[in-house]
């Protein structure tokens, strides 16, 4: 290993660790704890990289290359990774408040439990992804790929999520309200039992979404494209609720009619848990590692000097 990759294997006791190394290329599988706050990585290649219980909030991560990188239970918040590739990267419990990631790559990547409330995620491709559970809460996802993502149970509530597109994404048991979701693409997208209260559909694309068992209540779907009455009737909303003319919705208030949600619902409930369960132990793994690291020994007293 390189000194230059030895300035970077960071320790357990909280020392602080300088990442700005001469090398532009880090050795594949090294291993990041401790804390760097507002190093400076970008352009690094970081491929493989594992942070452990690591806090790197306000990194500089621009166009790193962070693919297959682990990020289990570490602190990323307000981290700059634009540009950055972080294709099939793991992300179990990480923390990535008010981090940006404008137009980064995160295909494939799987992020249980992981928190980007209030991050900048426009433009990035998330498609193809596992995000259970996940936290993306005021967060920008304006013209985001989502397409074929898992996002089941994940909180999406108050969002930008303009022309985004969540075609073929599971979206089962999700929070969306409030969101803003204009010429959004859910084309054959799945709702089942997700709460859409108060968020703007203006021009959204329903062709072929499942909807059944969700709450429509004060949703406005004016302008929304795709929708019938066979899916509609499989959900419910309120006198709040708005749908393109000749649509009409049952209240959800004291309706009584079996949605056929059961099987799908119940899977979405557990797929949310088992990701903050996860996001949990990744937290729990993670101080684990911290404090099994052994301390460094002492360094050995000088000899005393000769008597004479």
């Amino acid at each position: 290993m390189t000194i230059a990759a030895l300035t970077l294997a960071l320790s357990a006791l909280g020392q602080q660790a300088y990442a700005g190394v001469e090398d532009k290329d880090v050795p594949r599988m090294i291993s990041l704890g401790g804390t760097c706050v507002n190093c400076e990585l970008s352009g690094r290649k970081l491929t493989g990289a594992r942070f452990t219980g690591a806090n790197y909030a306000k990194a500089n991560l621009m166009g790193a290359d962070l693919r297959g990188a682990s990020f289990f239970g570490s602190n990323f918040t307000g981290a700059d990774l634009s540009r950055a590739d972080l294709r099939g990267a793991e992300m179990r419990g990480a923390n990535f408040v008010s981090a940006i990631f404008t137009d980064a790559k995160l295909s494939g990547i799987e992020s249980s439990g992981a928190n980007f409330q209030g991050a900048d995620l426009a433009r990035v491709d998330l498609s193809s992804s596992e995000l259970h559970g996940a936290n993306f809460v005021g967060a920008n996802l304006e013209k985001a790929n989502l397409s074929s993502s898992e996002l089941m149970g994940a909180n999406l509530q108050g969002v930008n999520a303009r022309y985004a597109s969540f075609q073929s994404a599971e979206l089962n048991a999700s929070n969306m309200i409030g969101g803003n979701f204009e010429r959004a693409n859910f084309r054959d997208a799945e709702f089942t039992g997700s709460t859409l209260r108060g968020a703007v559909f203006g021009g959204a694309d329903f062709h072929g979404a499942d909807l059944s068992g969700a709450n429509l209540g004060g949703a406005d779907l004016s302008g929304a494209r795709g929708l019938d009455q066979d899916q509609l009737d499989e959900t419910c909303g309120d006198g709040g609720t708005r749908l393109p003319a000749g649509l009409s919705i049952r209240n959800c208030s004291g309706d009584r009619r079996n949605f056929r949600v059961s099987g799908d619902f119940q899977r979405a409930q557990a797929e949310a848990a088992r990701a903050q369960i996860e996001a949990h132990r990744a937290q729990i793994e993670a101080a684990a590692r911290i404090a099994a690291v052994p301390k460094p020994p002492k360094p050995p007293k000088p000899p005393a000097p000769p008597r004479y």
